[in-house]
């Protein structure tokens, strides 16, 4: 007797969701704590505005918000996913995970739960690693949230930073899809020789809070700007080639660009390496400001309610951040890639 042929399972995303906190901190709002200017800022990241979480607000408080609009627009219950991935570089606590407090706070009493921590690549990490869980069989449906709580980290009087980041949650939910739809190919890396590049110095096991660590404000968030700038333009641009390559694509057949949205100059200079013409990136750096690993499934979420991806096209996603990490993810975009923003 002949065995019925199994088909082959493909993993694509079934339903996204964001959610940004209330409180806007426009590039005006800077000008009162920095020196600076509206000009000046957005000039060089076309950044006008970020959002700020609320003194009662944490991570988890996002990603639960983007988790449910995620779930509800695939039509998902909660009880039905397997596992919950939160990439945050800013986490409620060291320890526990903020993860399993999403998982408890969106009703997912079956799933498993972890965090991942790659920074602004967090988000195509997870979805990377998300595809392959689902692709071999090992888990059906997978809720991943990028989110972040960035401004509590930021030094109100080191204006390279101050006038970067925002806060937000993007949330997909991923599952089976038919047969050429979905996950396609990806590819990650990573070059710890650069891990002061982008850091928090204080807080972890290196260098736990003391008093010393706050009297030298290692508290907060630090940058090599310029050094992170030549990086980023050249391994965005070489992680797009090389996840394309993996799927046996060109870029010629990519329908939407979405980077990770750090500095409209770092994504107008690989867009150009890439030759993507203007109307192939997507870009919403000017509301949100470097939300980190919110910023590409916002960007995603925004890019399908505003009707820039459509049934079929060929998506990329390239992040790259602190670590240093890089990622790309290309997705043929299906009829479930529908938008809860």
């Amino acid at each position: 007797m002949l065995k019925k042929m199994q088909k082959n399972r493909t993993a694509g995303i079934l339903g996204l969701g964001m959610y940004v906190p209330e409180k806007i901190v426009t590039n005006q709002d800077l000008e009162k704590i920095v020196e600076t200017s509206d000009e000046w800022i957005t000039s060089r990241t076309g950044m006008k505005e970020r959002h700020y979480v609320a003194e009662d607000q944490a991570t988890s408080d996002l990603a639960i918000e983007a988790g449910k609009r995620a779930l509800e627009n695939a039509g998902v219950k909660p009880e039905e996913i397997d596992l919950v991935i939160v990439a945050t570089t800013t986490s409620n606590h060291l320890c526990p995970s903020t993860a399993g407090i999403v998982q408890h706070g969106i009703g997912a009493v079956n799933a498993g739960a972890f965090d991942l921590s790659a920074a602004c690549s967090g988000f195509v990490y997870s979805t990377v690693i998300a595809s392959q869980m689902i692709i071999s069989g090992f888990y059906k449906r997978i809720l991943i949230i990028g989110a972040e709580s960035i401004s509590p980290f930021l030094d109100p009087t080191d204006r390279n930073t101050l006038i970067l980041f925002g806060d937000g949650a993007g949330a997909v939910v991923l599952g089976d899809v038919p047969e050429g739809e979905g996950y396609i190919s990806g590819h990650l890396g990573a070059d710890g020789s650069g891990f002061d590049n982008i850091i928090i110095p204080g807080g972890g096991s290196w260098k736990p809070f003391t008093d010393h660590t706050s009297e030298n404000r290692e508290q907060y968030l630090k940058m090599s700007g310029s050094d992170v700038f030549k990086f980023a333009v050249k391994m965005m641009a070489e992680t797009a080639q090389k996840t394309l390559e993996k799927g046996n694509l060109s870029a010629e057949q990519v329908d939407l660009f979405i980077p990770h949205q750090a500095n409209v100059r770092i994504i107008q200079a690989a867009a150009k390496r890439l030759q993507f013409p203007e109307d192939k990136v997507f870009v919403n750096i000017e509301k949100y400001g470097n939300t980190s690993a919110a910023s590409i499934p916002m960007a995603l979420c925004e890019a399908v309610e505003e009707g820039r991806i459509k049934e079929g096209d060929l998506v990329l996603l390239v992040g790259f951040g602190a670590g240093l990490t890089w990622a790309g993810c290309a997705l043929r975009w299906g009829k479930g890639g529908r938008t809860g923003c």
